[in-house]
């Protein structure tokens, strides 16, 4: 027997995000399409107290942890 409903499953919608650092809004994909995926750097979680970083602001933090 087949069942003739089907189950459809929505990706949610992009978080829109102000970075913690310098305020620049940007997109937050949840479903694992996030442009931050494809950056070569990777930080730990973000610092008590902060959320994500704009792309600039990421790629800041990283060249400053590899100095440190």
């Amino acid at each position: 027997m087949t069942n003739s409903k089907e189950i459809t499953i929505s990706q949610p919608a992009p978080r829109r995000l102000a970075c913690s650092r310098c305020g620049t809004e940007f997109g937050c994909d949840l479903s694992g399409q996030c442009w931050c995926a494809e950056e070569t750097a990777k930080l730990p979680m973000p610092a008590k107290g902060e959320d994500c970083l704009c792309r600039e602001c990421l790629r800041k933090a990283a060249e400053e942890a590899a100095v440190s």
